[in-house]
């Protein structure tokens, strides 16, 4: 079994990290850390049985805070692995027909998927589409139930002249 090398850090520091951490992995992480700190003689299998991770990962942990301090043990992972555009250019790709749905025009989600595909240059899940929509704000609206030409005087009118 190898000897450890000794952390240098700020134990305060980390105390005061691992206080304000809200997160139980990055706690345990921290906690990996602050147990081979104050125990030098404390193998990574036995720091790995406090913590519940394996020696390895302990190894892996003490490593990267070595290199990086307290950012080596931020998990870097998260967000869209698979995107086909950023989101300003998803914004950007929007934009007119955010402007149509502005001005009372309906706005279908098909010409949108139409719109899409021939900028990313092939075809999507139409769940592709509604997830983007999702993530602008977009939201489904129905329209009225009236003609967007009808007069109400006409109507009243109409209504008065009727016979019973």
């Amino acid at each position: 079994m190898r000897k450890r090398r000794i952390i240098d850090a700020s134990k305060e520091e980390l105390l005061k990290l691992m206080k304000e951490e809200k997160y139980a992995k990055k706690y345990r992480k921290m906690q990996c850390i602050q147990l081979a700190m104050l125990y030098p003689d404390m193998t990574a299998k036995e720091i790995g049985e406090i913590t519940q991770y394996s020696e390895r990962r302990v190894w892996e942990f003490h490593t990267a805070y070595r290199k990086n301090g307290i950012e080596g043990l931020v998990d870097k992972r998260g967000g869209r692995f698979r995107e086909n555009m950023t989101f300003n250019e998803e914004a950007e790709l929007l934009a007119p027909f955010e402007e149509q749905s502005k001005s009372g025009k309906l706005v279908v989600a098909g010409k949108i998927k139409l719109a899409y595909e021939e900028k990313i240059g092939r075809e999507v899940a139409k769940s592709t589409i509604y997830r983007m929509l999702d993530r602008h704000g977009f939201r489904k609206i129905v329209p009225y139930k009236r003609h967007p030409k009808a007069n109400k005087e006409e109507q009243e009118a109409f209504k008065k002249t009727l016979q019973k």
